[in-house]
C-alpha cells in the first residue's frame, strides 16, 4: 500500500462511528495475528493453543523483556538478525536509514529501565506519517498558519543515536533532501549555538520534550515566533505548558506516543488525547492484566500495533497508567480518549543557575550497553547517587560516571561528584511511581 492510500485510510477511519472503528480493528488484528503466527517463530509457539476463533483477551500479553529476550525470533523477516542490527547501528550514519531498504531501526528511552529495540516496515512508517499529517493539530487555524508559512518545523532533541524523534527526522530528510523544511537542533548543544540556530531558522512548528522546550525558554537572545508548541515523549504539565505559551505566544498541545506504538494519541482542542483506534488498540488494565472500566486509573496498559508486520507488538505492556474516557467530546470526534500519567522525572538543577533537562542524562546513560536499569539521584547541587542493575555494575558505573562527568563539564560543571549507591533503582514506596532522573536534597 503507497503512502497515498494509507493516508485515504486514516482519513476515511478519522471518520468512523465507534461501532464501525472496533469493527475495523478486528479485522486488522486478525490480519496481524495470522502473518504474525506464519512468519515469527515467537507468536507461532505463544499461540499454539488458540484457535482460529479467538477474542482479544484470548491472547497471551506480552513484555519488552520477553521480546528482548526471544528479539530474532520475534522478527517475521527471517534475514534480520540483532547481530545484523547491532552491526548497522555502529554508522551513526545510518540513523535514518532502511537496513536492506526495508526496515528503520530505533531505540526507546527505556523509559522503565529497559530500552528496547524496535524496527518499522514501510506500512508502519506510512502510517506515523499519515497520523501525524492528518491529527496532530488540535486546531484548524494552527494548521493553516502552519502551511502558509512554508511547514518550517524544527525538533529540539538529542540529535544523535536511533531514537524515534531523529531518527524519524532523519529519514524525511534524506528522503526530500532538497526540501529545507525540517531541522533537527541538538538539545546539547551550547546555549548560543541553539539560540543562533533557532533565530536563523525561524520555525512555524516547534516540538520537543517539554523539559527541554521549558529550558529553551529560558534562554536569552531566542526570538522565535512559531505558530504551534507541539510537546511529545513526557507528561506536559500545566505549569510548562503556561511557561511556553507566555514564551512564544503560541498554541501549546501534545500527543502520546511511544516508539513500538508510534502515534498513539493526538490532542484535541479539548486537550483531550484522543486514541487513534483505527491503527492501535489500547487495553488499560490492572497489575494482573485485567481490564479497568472507564474512568478508573489503570496500573498499566496493553498496546496493540496493528500497522507493523515486521515486530508485531500484539498486548503489548505499556507501564504507563491511564484512565480512559468513553463519553463524547465536545471536539466532535467519535474516538475514545484518555488521561495520562506520564514521566514526571526532574529537570536537575545545579550552582550557577544551570539546569539539566533528565531527557539529556537518559541518552547518556541508555548508551552504556552493561547498565539494564538505572537510578540517578541529585542529593546537592554538586552530588549524584547512580543506582544500577547490570550484569557488571563496577565497569558500566565507570563507564557511567566518565559519560556523565564529561556531559557536565560540557556544560562547565566541573566539581560535580557521582557515586554508585548499593541500592537498586526503585518506585517510589507510596504511589507506586518510577522515576528515572529527580531530585532530593533531604
Amino acid at each position: 500500500m503507497s503512502l497515498l492510500g494509507t493516508m485515504i485510510k486514516t482519513n476515511k477511519g478519522g471518520k468512523m462511528s465507534g461501532e464501525k472503528l472496533r469493527e475495523l480493528q478486528r479485522k486488522r488484528l486478525e490480519k496481524l495475528v495470522a502473518y504474525a503466527r506464519k512468519n515469527s517463530p515467537y507468536y507461532r509457539e505463544l499461540y499454539s493453543g488458540i484457535g482460529s476463533s479467538f477474542t482479544l483477551s484470548d491472547l497471551p500479553p506480552t513484555s519488552k523483556p520477553e521480546i528482548m529476550a526471544d528479539f530474532d525470533n520475534v522478527l517475521t523477516d527471517r534475514s534480520i538478525t540483532m547481530e545484523r542490527i547491532n552491526k548497522f547501528t555502529e554508522n551513526i550514519d545510518n540513523i535514518g536509514r532502511m537496513i536492506d531498504g526495508k526496515y528503520l531501526i530505533f531505540r526507546t528511552s527505556g523509559s522503565t529501565g529497559n530500552p528496547a529495540v524496535v524496527l518499522y516496515d514501510k506500512q508502519n512508517v506510512d502510517v506515523q506519517s499519515a497520523v501525524a499529517a492528518l491529527r496532530t493539530f488540535a486546531r484548524k487555524e494552527d494548521f493553516d498558519r502552519f502551511m502558509s508559512h512554508g511547514k518550517r518545523t524544527a525538533g529540539v532533541f538529542a540529535d544523535h543515536g536511533f531514537y524515534l524523534a531523529c531518527g524519524m527526522s532523519r529519514y524525511l530528510q534524506l528522503k526530500m533532501p532538497r526540501k529545507k523544511t525540517k531541522i533537527t537542533v541538538d538539545v546539547n548543544a551550547p546555549e548560543e549555538q541553539i539560540v543562533r540556530e533557532l533565530n536563523a531558522f525561524q520555525p512555524a512548528m516547534l516540538s520537543g520534550y517539554p523539559s527541554n522546550l521549558a529550558l529553551l525558554a529560558g534562554m536569552d537572545g531566542l526570538d522565535i515566533k512559531p505558530d504551534v508548541v507541539i510537546t511529545g515523549g513526557e507528561l506536559l504539565t500545566d505549569e510548562i505548558r503556561a511557561k511556553l505559551t507566555a514564551k512564544f505566544g503560541s498554541y501549546v498541545q501534545t500527543h502520546y506516543s511511544c516508539t513500538e506504538g508510534g502515534e498513539v494519541a493526538c490532542e484535541c482542542s479539548e486537550r483531550h488525547l484522543h486514541i487513534n483506534e483505527d491503527w492501535v488498540i489500547l487495553e488499560p488494565v490492572d497489575k494482573e492484566n485485567r481490564p479497568v472500566p472507564c474512568g478508573v486509573q489503570s496500573d498499566k496498559v496493553l498496546l496493540t500495533n496493528l500497522s507493523n508486520y515486521i515486530q508485531p507488538f500484539i498486548r503489548y505492556e505499556i507501564t504507563d497508567r491511564v484512565i480512559l474516557h468513553d463519553e463524547k467530546c465536545a471536539c466532535g470526534r467519535n474516538t475514545r480518549w484518555l488521561e495520562i500519567e506520564g514521566r514526571t522525572d526532574d529537570i536537575l538543577s545545579f550552582a550557577g543557575g544551570v539546569e539539566i533537562a533528565p531527557m539529556s542524562l537518559y541518552k547518556i546513560l541508555e548508551e552504556v550497553e552493561a547498565i539494564r536499569r538505572f537510578q540517578l539521584v541529585q542529593r546537592s547541587e554538586k552530588s549524584l547517587e547512580l543506582r544500577l542493575i547490570s550484569d557488571e555494575k563496577e565497569s558500566a558505573f565507570v563507564q557511567a560516571k566518565h559519560d556523565l562527568l564529561a556531559f557536565f563539564e560540557s556544560k562547565g560543571l566541573t566539581d560535580i561528584a557521582i557515586y554508585l549507591s548499593d541500592k537498586a533503582p526503585e518506585a517510589h514506596k507510596v504511589s507506586g511511581k518510577f522515576r528515572h532522573i529527580y531530585k532530593d536534597f533531604s
